[in-house]
């Protein structure tokens, strides 16, 4: 109790005079900067799993090929979940004379979970029914359908009209512009037609035996979401699946996998800048208490009572910068939520208190890690420092005593990685980076010691101030070196990120698939699209084929786990044939085949599908193409950029191998809005095609992507504007230092411009050192996260580089002559009595 009453009375007076207020300003931009981007990421990846949830209708969609059993239902509900249900199933459509081949779907109550239907509800001409609808406020009614612009143009009806529906003649009353729960189906065969559920059974349409796919939408928070799946997997059927919006489209899959990657990025660079500063703030810190426990010493205080003292004032100042900093994150991230929130996402979802707790505790933890060498030093100051000042400066730490502060770094790496080869990554670079810091800065100190003794100008000032202080200012360059690259390396990331996503749906990527085309309708169609100015258009063979065995072994499902790999391998797969690999394939492992083997029995496969069922180069795979067997060896793998949106297949082989099987053609290709007519005029030519339509599902996923990107702006703005403001803690940090020399060079007749050119000099010199090496090494780890972690192109700015290099150059000692210009504007007795 003894030793809590003096820690408190200590750091009362500390903060009195002030010399603890930087290191609890550090520890509060540290905790505030870690715990508002710890509020503010979770609440956007929260809103954005929400985003996606549009192309499912909800968070959670159970698909099945039969009804599914009421206990799905009863569990959702139990646990508080929204529910809806669905169905879809393909049937004709009469009006009049014409018959036209629709999706059905049936929808209850409720539909969408997530998004929204957008419908137009007036009499329009069929080219205006793709715009000026509005959010519709229930589904159809009893009686009534809505249908896409689609068929509406094909049939030649309007809102008004009456469509056959099996048994019924329901009323169109909207035209559906619109509609969420596409994501989990890539391809739309035919129109959509919307019904009420309750219509269903009056139109006969669905029998024994009819091919129907029920759903399950479901919505709730994310946490009861994914219990509820925990529980759903063990009781799946046979024809049951269940998904989410990252299961269900590979392009979402990967823009949220990459976003979630990068908001753990930008925690880690706050994580980083906090330890930074607070190594650097804690030195004025303990500078300022060596007199007063070397007093303590010498009235008999033993090391066990000064070590308590020491524990209980670091709790004391943890506890104060920690509960500040989560109440500055907390406000922080609301003010910043609600603007971002204006700008790209309707509502962002309540905040957690994971992240006060975690601020709080990171908090504490960052403090105790930082401070203990230093408490170690304190206390085992000499009673005989009151005497001899200089005995405290000998003092040595022992590398030992850091090892909680790597440890801790560590841990908090992790934590806001979120991801185990990210973590890895950024942490071995990290304790490289500082080897590599204090051996450049250690080089250049080196140098300057060859500067001659009597120095004169102003400069040369600065440069004797560099190699009178060669610990202060290795850990200086250290500090400026870690934060810049930590920034650096954050610009240079999210820059190829963004540019990655901008280019994976390009305005003009491929947006409508055409299948089942007749070897001899290749030239015609290719003529046609000709004729209408659509250049380019590759057409590409493919036979159906059922993998049967894998190297003599006839196909065991049971051996797969994982469910995704059942399905591969107990799919249809489409093989076909090329002489020339596609531009957006590339090879992996293996070769291309030459001319000379046409008709040579080789496979390529695609990384994934090879991944999934444990396939390799070598492997021969024995195909029922048709009824007859066919052996093909593995000779290349292949990484396909499915994003493309162009057509593409899981297995290639050469020209000639499968000549003389029952093939078809498919094409892909980008049809601007405003020329859906041309569709009409196709099939009219060529009746067998068909046209599948993505034109929606393209639209809905692009929206979410370019949320993403504006997410990542702001977070990445954030993670900038924190970082500078831990960094200027660092810098006040070593103010104390900075204003005693410079009242000395004014007491010895320096000028006040003088002092300042000095400053100029040697901060200029630590601020060019530390964004030389922090810009290389940024370079550096971000062509390795590219290309290793988020598997993006990474792209080099020279320019960029040079101009983070000059502004470093002048912002340093602009940032250093800031904090100090009030001193500098005192006379030399004014500042001497200050200190």
């Amino acid at each position: 109790m003894t030793a809590f009453l003096i820690a408190w009375r200590q750091l009362r007076s500390q903060w009195a005079a002030g010399e603890v207020r930087v290191l609890v300003l550090a520890l509060v931009l540290a905790v505030a900067a870690t715990t508002s981007v710890g509020f503010f990421t979770s609440r956007i990846e929260s809103a954005l799993v929400r985003q996606g949830g549009m192309l499912l209708g909800g968070d959670l969609m159970v698909a099945a090929d039969h009804a599914m059993p009421d206990r799905y239902a009863l569990e959702a509900n139990q646990r508080g979940l929204q529910l809806t249900r669905t169905a879809e199933f393909p049937s004709m459509v009469l009006y009049g004379d014409d018959s036209q081949l629709v999706e059905i779907k049936a929808v209850e109550a409720g539909f969408p979970l997530r998004g929204e239907l957008t419908i137009l509800q007036h009499k329009v001409e069929p080219a205006l029914m793709l715009t000026g609808g509005g959010v519709a406020r229930d589904i159809p009614a009893p009686g009534s359908i809505w249908i896409e612009p689609r068929l509406a143009s094909r049939l030649g009806v309007n809102i008004g009209d009456q469509l056959e529906v099996g048994e019924r003649q329901l009323l169109v009353s909207a035209i559906l512009q619109r509609e969420p729960s596409r994501g989990g189906d890539m391809f739309s065969i035919a129109p959509r037609l919307m019904m009420n559920m309750a219509d269903v059974a009056s139109t006969g349409l669905i029998q024994f035996g009819s091919r129907v796919k029920y759903q399950l939408l479901l919505a709730g928070e994310a946490e009861a979401i994914d219990d509820y799946a925990s529980w759903l997997k063990p009781q799946l059927a046979r024809g049951e699946l269940a998904q989410k919006v990252t299961d269900a489209r590979p392009e979402m899959r990967n823009a949220m996998a990459k976003a979630q990657q990068f908001l753990g990025l930008s925690a880690m660079v706050s994580v980083i800048l906090a330890m930074v500063a607070m190594f650097l703030a804690s030195q004025p810190y303990v500078q300022k208490s060596l007199d007063g426990y070397a007093l303590m010493r010498c009235f008999g205080a033993s090391r066990r009572f000064i070590l308590c003292i020491l524990i209980s004032q670091t709790l004391m100042i943890a506890a104060l910068g920690s509960g500040v900093g989560v109440l500055l994150g907390f406000a922080a991230q609301a003010g910043l939520a609600v603007l971002a929130s204006r700008l790209l996402l309707e509502t962002l979802p309540a905040p957690g208190v994971v992240p006060a707790f975690a601020g709080l505790a990171a908090g504490f933890a960052t403090m105790l890690a930082v401070v203990w060498p230093h408490l170690l030093r304190l206390r085992d100051v000499p009673a005989l420092r009151i005497l001899r000042r200089d005995l405290a400066e000998q003092y040595q730490a022992h590398w030992l005593h850091f090892i909680p502060a790597l440890l801790v770094l560590a841990a908090l790496i992790f934590w806001q990685a979120g991801h185990a080869k990210l973590a890895v990554i950024v942490l071995l670079a990290l304790l490289g980076l500082l080897l590599v810091i204090a051996l450049v800065a250690w080089l250049g100190l080196r140098l300057l010691a060859r500067l001659p003794q009597n120095v004169t100008g102003a400069w040369l000032l600065g440069l004797a101030a560099l190699k009178r202080r060669p610990g202060l200012v290795i850990a200086q360059v250290v500090g400026f070196s870690l934060g810049l690259t930590a920034l650096i390396l954050l610009t240079i990331v999210r820059g190829d990120l963004l540019s990655s996503w901008q280019q994976t749906l390009p305005e003009d990527a491929p947006n409508r698939f055409i299948i089942n085309i007749q070897p001899d309708q290749i030239n015609p169609i290719k003529q046609f699209f000709e004729r209408h100015d659509l250049q380019h258009v590759e057409i590409f063979p493919m036979v159906r084929a059922r993998l049967l065995e894998i190297n003599g072994k006839a196909l065991n499902l049971d051996e797969y786990q994982d469910d995704r790999a059942r399905r591969l391998a107990e799919r249809e797969f489409n093989l076909s044939w090329a002489a020339e690999m596609q531009q957006d394939n590339q090879l992996l492992e293996g070769r291309w085949w030459e001319p000379l083997e046409h008709g040579k029995p080789l496979l390529s496969l695609e990384e994934g599908i090879a991944k999934d069922l444990h396939l390799k180069l070598g492997d021969v795979l024995t195909y029922d193409v048709a009824g007859t067997k066919l052996a093909l060896e593995i000779s290349s793998i292949r990484k396909v950029e499915w994003d493309t949106m162009r057509a593409n297949f899981f297995a290639v082989t050469p020209p000639g191998v499968l000549d003389g099987y029952p093939a078809s053609h498919i094409t892909s290709f980008h049809l601007a809005a405003g020329h859906e007519q041309l569709l009409n005029q196709l099939v009219r030519e060529f009746p067998n095609l068909t046209i599948i339509d993505v034109a929606a599902l393209l639209d809905q996923v692009r929206e979410i992507m370019n949320k993403m990107s504006h997410a990542l702006e702001y977070v990445f703005a954030f993670s900038v504007l924190t970082g500078l403001a831990v960094l200027y803690a660092a810098l006040v940090a070593t103010r104390e230092e900075r204003v005693k020399e410079a009242t000395l060079l004014r007491v010895l007749g320096a000028s006040r411009r003088q002092v300042v050119q000095s400053l100029w000099t040697e901060f200029a010199m630590i601020g060019a050192l530390a964004a030389v090496v922090a810009t290389l090494a940024a370079a550096i780890m971000a062509y390795y996260l590219s290309s290793q972690v988020f598997n993006i192109p990474y792209h080099f700015n020279v320019q960029g580089v040079m101009f983070v290099i000059l502004l470093a150059t002048l912002l340093v000692p602009a940032a250093a002559w800031f904090g100090m210009r009030r001193f500098l504007n005192l006379s030399p007795r004014a500042v001497l009595q200050s200190i």
